[in-house]
């Protein structure tokens, strides 16, 4: 595990040199929460709950979603993949012990360390300003259910993003696979608006997809809009069944993707 502790160094080292990039975009959303705190003040305006959830604990959700994009979202590990296949340099894991997949994924770790220790920096100009409005559930076992989510969340994101960097080895380009998943996950990983809003046949079966996994249930846990135990346990079941069938996928398209690369030159 030396060679992958050293890669996560190497990928925090090189994600700080860019901090400032990551801190700006970070005041930046900023501004999507106040867009947050407008439209749903004006939703909640003349009614004191939609879908039995108070306009506190809705806007304490996307604090929270906010938070969570940045502590598990795969922000361009696709694209970085895709650049490693084309431009051949991956042609120098080939040759050495080291898991392409691992070494990948320690980079990854590292970069949301980072995005997610430099969120905090604009929290503490939002939470005193939203603090009369955020509620959070006290129950105890949230936190370390929440976390579990959370890991694997990070793992599910990863693997998708990891997917989609692998269909290089078949796609010269894979920016509009990348851009339809992003449509999608923004509406079924609950980025745009809660799910628990959505018609129930509708959230049950989102229920069953990765995209649900990928933020909005973590979030669900941590904001109370999960509050059966037992559910929670259930939803942490499927997704951790989502993470062995994207490792799979991962797994196959990798060696799937292999027979078909060449490699030229020394």
């Amino acid at each position: 595990m030396r060679k992958y502790a050293h890669s996560f160094l190497v990928g925090l080292q090189s994600n700080l040199v860019y901090r400032w990039n990551f801190a700006v975009r970070g005041f930046f959303s900023l501004f999507h929460l106040a867009v947050v705190f407008i439209l749903w003040g004006a939703a909640y305006s003349g009614t004191k709950a939609i879908g039995g959830f108070s306009f506190g604990q809705t806007l304490t959700y996307f604090l929270v979603m906010l938070v969570m994009q940045f502590f598990v979202g795969a922000f361009n590990e696709d694209y970085q993949i895709s650049e490693e296949i084309r431009n051949g340099l991956i042609n120098q894991f080939l040759l050495k012990p080291i898991n392409y997949f691992l070494y990948r994924f320690s980079i990854f770790v590292a970069a949301r360390l980072v995005t997610g220790l430099l969120i905090l920096l604009p929290l503490l100009v939002a939470v005193p300003l939203l603090h009369d409005y955020l509620t959070l559930p006290s129950d105890l076992w949230r936190l370390p259910l929440g976390l579990v989510a959370m890991v694997q969340s990070a793992l599910i994101q990863f693997s998708i993003a990891y997917c989609f960097g692998m269909l290089t080895f078949w796609f010269l380009e894979i920016q509009g696979f990348v851009i339809l998943s992003m449509a999608v996950e923004s509406i079924l990983g609950g980025q745009m608006f809660p799910l628990d809003l959505l018609p129930g046949g509708i959230y049950r079966a989102a229920q069953f997809l990765p995209f649900y996994y990928q933020t909005y249930f973590p979030v669900a846990i941590f904001t109370g809009r999960l509050n059966d135990p037992g559910a929670v346990a259930q939803g942490l079941a499927i997704q951790f069944g989502w993470v062995v069938i994207l490792l799979s996928v991962n797994q196959l398209l990798w060696t799937r993707g292999l027979r078909r690369h060449t490699a030229v030159g020394g």
